[in-house]
């Protein structure tokens, strides 16, 4: 799906920053402007790509000089390791998500970045997907501020509302609609033209939070990765994962293991999507929860699981 790189206007004094291709680690944000009052939705993985954005920002909104609140809408280094360059901004995430964000300092993306050579065929998957993106001197900035649930918020005459609908994608992911602008800030509960990965769980959860997308009053939406959506493609992701839902409950009671059950799914509706082999994670995420053992997914095994699927197509 081809789309451009940097700053889109989605309303006024609203944006997307989008970072084609939306894969590993190419994570979007939002900006938030109502007068002198300015929000940040997520930061990047890196502090180049995040000053990049920083500068764009204030290319096309003075505001944005000095950023008044910062909202991470979940823990994955993609969307918060930049946190360190907007000084000054107050930090909002919800307790799930601050509690998550030391579990993967930078330091240790570095030094498996550096490692990887050495790591074989594994190796050689990690490199693929984060390669790119340089973890070196960040310092993990943590929230300030913690909800639960619902936050409202104002950015100038602007209401807002956090609403936590994790664990889904990770333990504690967050909507930011903008409720007059009918905008939405989804972080990674969608993933927009690309297979989704389940790292936290239950997909039962992640499922009920696209129902809850498709009940607001939100015509557009800035994904965490991909193009800006509308309500379509979420109706498609809750399809996706409701039909993974449904053959793994089959291949669980069949006795199949997760890799069997992986390869066994027919996807030629989602054929177009990237990153395929998360199939395997959700998969895993699935049969967690038939089995009553919900846990994160071990990210050792995941991603082994994922550079043999990857190999194979």
């Amino acid at each position: 799906m081809t789309y451009e790189k940097g700053l889109t206007e989605v309303g006024d004094g609203l944006y997307a920053y989008l970072q084609p291709d939306g894969s590993w680690g190419w994570s979007n944000a939002g900006l938030i402007v109502d007068g002198a009052s300015t929000l940040l939705v997520d930061t990047l993985y890196d502090l180049h790509l995040t000053e990049q954005m920083l500068a764009a920002m204030r290319d096309a909104e003075p505001a944005a000089a000095q950023i008044g609140t910062l909202v991470n809408t979940h823990a994955n280094g993609d969307h918060c390791y930049g946190n360190q360059l907007v000084s000054g901004a107050r930090i909002v995430a919800s307790e799930s998500t601050a509690r998550e964000m030391p579990d993967l300092p930078p330091a240790a993306m570095a030094a498996l970045v550096e490692q990887a050579p050495n790591m074989g065929a594994l190796g050689e998957f990690f490199l693929r997907c984060f390669g790119a993106f340089d973890f070196t001197g960040i310092d993990l900035t943590l929230p300030q501020e913690t909800f639960s649930g619902e936050l409202e918020m104002r950015v100038g005459d602007r209401e807002l509302r956090l609403i936590e609908v994790g664990p889904a994608h990770t333990r504690g992911d967050t909507l930011v609609h903008v409720i007059a602008d009918r905008v939405l800030f989804t972080g990674d509960i969608l993933f927009s033209g690309a297979h989704p990965i389940a790292w936290a769980g239950p997909v039962s959860n992640w499922i009920a939070a696209c129902e809850r997308i498709l009940r607001m009053d939100a015509d557009v939406l800035v994904p965490g990765h991909g193009p800006v959506a509308g309500k379509d493609e979420v109706r498609e992701l809750k399809a996706y994962f409701e039909y993974l839902y449904e053959q793994g409950a089959l291949c669980h009671a069949a006795g199949m293991d997760v890799m069997q059950a992986t390869r066994s799914l027919s996807m030629d509706r989602w054929a177009d999507w990237g990153e395929a082999e998360r199939l395997a994670v959700n998969v895993s995420n699935i049969y967690a929860e038939l089995s009553g053992e919900q846990e994160p997914a071990n990210p050792l095994t995941a991603f082994e699981q994922m550079a043999e699927l990857a190999r194979e197509r």
